[in-house]
């Protein structure tokens, strides 16, 4: 019997869905069940090229030209229509990412609240008057930048797409959109909804394919000016020298290998679970996961065993199903990749203490599920906490003292987040002066606020997303001089 099709999905160019300039498809599967649930028209350079001709013109001729008022009504409509497709865009981020579906509903909604805001913050973000040491006065003026190149992961797919569409949109940008390969579907559907809430079909466009090609005719394009790019950090180095022949701006959210430091005094009946899904939210596969706990040595081994028992508790199966907790991994490819860092780890010394087995329910079997993995008696020069595994790991490192905790922590490439738990105020201004990350929470593990700027130091990358910050990033500064003469 032949197996049953499955849905078509083709490109968002200019209003239009063409199948990609050589008809090439992709597969894209639930990695649940491993069942392929869309076939996607996979772009071409000759498609980037056209979407980008079609979003400067529409840059030049209409979507700059619009008031921040008139673009701000269009976003607050485009939100609008994602909460009434909240449940219909949550299942599909489900099957296509694995991720619980209540996590799936929660992004969605975030996204819908990520068009709102920058909605609200287009009429508020603007230049100033200046005293010169001339008879007149400057004034500054925040100008849209132009096409905007959108480049988007894999594991938070519709979140992340959200918090770079809607600032550009904001500031009278356009944008194309370059899903990941094997989560596209959730961005195709919002440029849909983008078109169907007012956003001119030139302003807009969706286009999936492999990085190595259309990522970088995206990248590479002379009518493309900003490039927003969210990913591995050896692929931000490309994309970085690569804009830097068309001296295109740049940011770039990357690797993160971060830290969450619990101290002796802290109060461990709200730090280690908090701690707990700082890592294993999203089956790990998080740029921002605490994936090393640093513990103080008088408290260490009751928080491993602690860890350790809620670890074992945490119910991994179905996404779909509103008891689980924890999904599959994006691919079986890539859970093989997180067992062989396992298997390091083992060879390294560290002690696995629970964790990182395939689960023997025979309900899972067809999907690409690992169990959450505490590592124990790891030294912070080991590879397994040097390197990013993404995936549910995490490795446990004592420390002395304070001093110790900061230098520990900071002996990381990346600088992405981290925690802190402490009752101590002052130990705990004074660590987060120290620590060389660029988001920190202290006695919390949250990490993202739509109204707070988000990005890494060092190796995490370079620029902000979200807050008012992230709309420096899609404006120029022009500075105009008034003579009173």
């Amino acid at each position: 019997m032949a197996a049953p099709a499955v849905p078509e999905a083709p490109l968002l160019v200019g209003g239009e869905r063409p199948q990609g300039t050589e008809g090439e498809r992709r597969l894209v599967f639930d990695p649940a069940t491993g069942d392929a649930i869309a076939s996607v028209a996979q772009a071409t350079p000759e498609d980037v090229d056209r979407a980008a001709r079609q979003a400067d013109e529409t840059y030049r001729s209409d979507w700059k030209r619009r008031t921040p008022k008139e673009r701000a009504a269009v976003l607050f409509r485009l939100a609008a229509r994602i909460r009434e497709g909240l449940e219909e865009l949550a299942r599909l981020e489900s099957r296509n990412t694995g991720k619980p579906i209540g996590s799936a509903r929660a992004e969605i909604s975030l996204g819908a609240d990520c068009f709102e805001y920058y909605a609200g913050a287009a009429t508020k973000f603007g230049g100033s008057t200046i005293p010169v040491s001339a008879r007149g006065v400057s004034a500054t003026f925040r100008e849209p930048i132009g096409v905007c190149g959108l480049i988007v992961p894999w594991n938070f797919p519709f979140a992340i797409a959200t918090w770079k569409i809607a600032p550009a949109l904001a500031m009278g940008n356009t944008v194309i959109v370059k899903p990941a390969s094997d989560t596209p579907l959730s961005a195709l559907r919002l440029g849909e909804l983008a078109l169907d809430a007012g956003i001119p079909p030139g302003a807009f466009h969706v286009l999936p394919g492999p990085g190595e090609t259309v990522g970088a005719a995206l990248v590479s394009h002379p009518l493309v000016r900003k490039i927003s790019f969210t990913g591995s950090t050896e692929a931000g180095k490309s994309v970085m020298r690569r804009a830097a022949d068309g001296i295109k701006r740049v940011s770039l959210e990357l690797g993160g290998k971060s830290a969450c430091l619990i101290f002796e005094d802290a109060d461990l009946s709200t730090a280690i679970p908090s701690a707990l899904w700082s890592v294993f939210d999203n089956a790990g596969q998080d740029c921002c996961a605490r994936s090393r706990f640093l513990v103080q040595r008088r408290v260490y081994d009751r928080v491993v065993a602690d860890l350790a028992d809620r670890a074992a508790a945490i119910r991994v199966g179905d996404p779909l199903s509103p008891e689980t907790e924890m999904g599959p991994l994006i691919t079986a490819a890539h859970r093989e990749k997180v067992r062989r860092w396992l298997s390091i780890g083992d060879e390294e010394g560290a002690r696995r203490v629970t964790g990182g087995e395939v689960p023997a329910d025979p309900a899972l079997s067809r999907g690409s599920f690992l169990t959450p993995a505490v590592l124990a008696d790891v030294d912070n020069d080991m590879q397994v906490a040097r390197e990013e595994i993404f995936g549910p790991v995490v490795s446990v490192i004592p420390f002395r003292d304070e001093e110790e905790a900061v230098r520990l922590a900071n002996a990381s490439r990346y600088g992405l987040s981290g925690s802190l738990f402490t009752r101590d105020l002052g130990r705990a201004m004074r660590v987060a002066r120290n620590l060389e990350t660029g988001v920190l929470s202290v006695n919390s593990s949250r990490s993202v606020f739509l109204e707070a700027p988000f990005g890494g130091v060092k190796e995490s990358g370079l620029g902000r997303e979200l807050g008012l910050a992230a709309l420096e990033h899609y404006t120029e500064t022009k500075t105009v001089f008034f003579s009173e003469e």
